[in-house]
């Protein structure tokens, strides 16, 4: 069974999906970590993040991988790394380059194929896993979002104002919305949860609670299970 949680930055869907994959016992995918990887690598390499033909060639250069919660990029850990402003600022331009976005969504749909999966990303519902079982889109007021991004990255030591992270995320909503490839919207058959007002623990349960309707099976008899 796919499972897809789309929806932007700050809404809470990354940290939702992993808890919802471990209440059901499946796997976890973060496909923004292999875009960021990707932009890393990018970076790295001082390619011209618009060339798509350089872009192109990069990916196929790459491998990828996702155990537990690390991200390997060629066999080095970029954990830490993919999750650094400048990453965060350049991934737009990676998420929105044809080249690579087909190939990740290939590499997404092999990694899915044939195994229970929470797919988190932007897209996941719609262009991804346009036939997954159940899907969620998260969202939440933009103020809120900023704090709640803001208190990521002061935990990481990063000194940005809270100002500073509203108009970034403003700006990489407008461009996910608005991209030609894959815009950032919910799928027609989307569940759309607003998470303004709700703890982690009451969205995981509503999502929990919505695939074991769709499984046929209670709470009860899920937890044992």
């Amino acid at each position: 069974m796919i499972i897809t949680i789309d929806g932007p930055a700050g809404a809470g869907k990354s940290t939702a999906a992993k808890l919802v994959a471990r209440r059901l016992g499946f796997e976890f995918l973060d496909t923004g970590a292999m875009y960021r990887a990707v932009t890393v690598a990018a970076l790295r390499a001082g390619i011209d993040l618009q060339d798509q033909g350089a872009l192109a060639k990069l990916v196929e250069s790459l491998r990828i991988e996702l155990p537990g919660d690390r991200v390997l990029l060629n066999g080095e850990d970029v954990s830490v790394e993919i999750r650094a402003p400048q990453i965060t600022a350049a991934s737009a331009s990676i998420a929105g380059s044809p080249a690579v976005r087909q190939r990740l969504v290939e590499w997404q749909r092999r990694i899915a194929a044939g195994r229970d999966m929470v797919c988190e990303g932007r897209d996941q519902g719609t262009v991804v896993f346009p036939q997954a079982e159940c899907k969620f889109f998260l969202s939440a007021d933009p103020k809120e979002r900023a704090r709640r991004r803001l208190r990521e990255l002061k935990a990481r030591g990063d000194n940005t104002t809270f100002q500073e992270v509203l108009e970034a995320q403003e700006a990489r909503d407008a461009r996910d919305a608005a991209r030609d490839i894959a815009p950032m919207v919910p799928a027609a058959d989307a569940i759309v949860l607003d998470t303004t007002d709700l703890t982690l623990d009451d969205v995981v349960a509503r999502m929990v609670q919505e695939v074991w309707r769709r499984q046929g099976k209670s709470g009860e008899q899920a937890s044992h299970s």
